[in-house]
């Protein structure tokens, strides 16, 4: 029997090159103990973000999401981390950026589509008698959990999986199964007394020992929906979407770049958007150029709201049109008070005309948020110093 499960394993490893899988493990599914108290501890510090499966139980039991589990599949795909042909630089032309992570089709397609392969071909070999449940990122397990017990990599510093052979630069996926197969070996932690990760994050939201506070995570506020806090606006530089900082600062990231799936491949204008336009773009131009990034999932607004903290950060004074007509014309506050930060940003001196605007748009402005936005953008504009003549 254990031949047999050898032999298989095997096999669905050799289908799994085939396939385009780059990496692939095989764990038992018995509980992940280990997780529960520190998952307990995120949630009543409130360092979880909101996205997670709410079901802390679920998250470490897989006999509570699936009948009769015997051994989870793990599965790794490494992304690109360099663009061949960026666009060009246009003086006064300013761009957002897409974290590496939304580069190509949504991942989470990618993965699905492999994985589904794979089931297949182990049904094939194994019999229709076999149950399966393949899950990417929005499952109940713990994806880098599962693929450190699987041994493709160990969690690093930074609570990403970091594999040999690709770095962090990997997507990740599990499949849950009632077969048996022999399980792979951990791999032992590998950062040793390295911090660079979490010396080089923004918002200090490592905590040092793979852990996070989600809702300090640059990646995770330009995901939200709401105004963005104050403290993490400059953060966020003219990146729009993501944040790979403690990637990039990574030893095990030099040098990394994979080119194994065209459909990972970054297109120059969907992940280096220019950002004025993206102030005013339809929903129908925003699916056709954005829509198959995982990028796009929380829709336009986040984006857009991004794009303008980004124009602001630039300081770019062509943008003001453009910003004032945000405050004007859009129908939703939370743009609205983003563009009055955003002006007092760009605008280098005490003007008349800009706090004249400004004071119309507060005189109308009936959201508490967007009202306080202007008032503080206006304030900010009347302490800095005249123009000198």
């Amino acid at each position: 029997m254990v031949g047999e499960a050898t032999s298989l394993k095997e096999k669905i490893i050799e289908e799994s090159k085939r396939i385009g899988i780059d990496k692939i493990g095989f764990t038992t599914a018995d509980p992940f103990d280990e997780l529960e108290d520190k998952l307990r501890k995120q949630q009543e510090l409130g360092h979880h973000s909101g996205f997670e499966h709410k079901v802390i139980e679920e998250r470490i039991y897989p006999k509570l999401i699936f009948e009769n589990p015997r051994s989870i599949i793990s599965i790794a795909l490494a992304y690109p981390t360099k663009i061949d042909d960026p666009p060009p630089r246009v003086k006064g032309e300013r761009r957002g950026e897409f974290a590496r992570a939304s580069w190509g089709i949504d991942y989470h397609d990618i993965l699905r589509d492999k994985m589904n392969r794979l089931i297949e071909y182990i049904r094939h070999e194994a019999g229709e008698t076999i149950t399966y449940k393949p899950m990417v990122d929005t499952g109940e397990l713990i994806d880098v959990a599962v693929a450190q017990r699987a041994g493709i990599g160990f969690i690093g510093r930074n609570g990403l999986l970091i594999t040999e052979e690709f770095g962090s630069y990997v997507y990740l996926g599990e499949i849950i199964t009632n077969l048996d197969f022999p399980a792979d070996r951990i791999v032992p932690f590998g950062c040793g007394d390295c911090t660079r990760c979490v010396d080089a994050c923004p918002t200090g939201a490592l905590l040092g020992d793979g852990q996070i506070n989600a809702i300090q995570c640059l990646s995770y506020q330009t995901q939200t929906k709401g105004m963005m806090e104050e403290k993490f606006r400059r953060k966020m530089g003219h990146v729009i979407y993501g944040c790979d900082i403690c990637q990039v600062v990574c030893p095990y990231n030099k040098g990394k770049n994979a080119h194994f799936h065209p459909e990972m491949e970054p297109e120059p204008e969907s992940i280096m958007p220019k950002l004025k336009p993206l102030l005013t773009i339809s929903n129908r131009d925003f699916k056709e150029q954005f829509g198959h990034m995982s990028g796009s999932w929380r829709g336009k607004k986040p984006l857009q709201r991004n794009a303008i903290i980004a124009l602001g950060n630039y300081r770019d004074k062509s943008a003001l049109p453009d910003l004032m007509r945000c405050i004007e014309e859009d129908v939703r506050p939370i743009i609205r008070g983003t563009a009055a930060w955003s002006i007092a940003k760009i605008v280098s001196a005490r003007d008349k005309m800009i706090i004249d605007f400004l004071k119309e748009a507060l005189a109308k402005e009936t959201d508490k948020e967007a009202y306080h936005e202007i008032d503080q953008a206006i304030e900010v504009i009347q302490h800095k110093r005249e123009k000198k003549s």
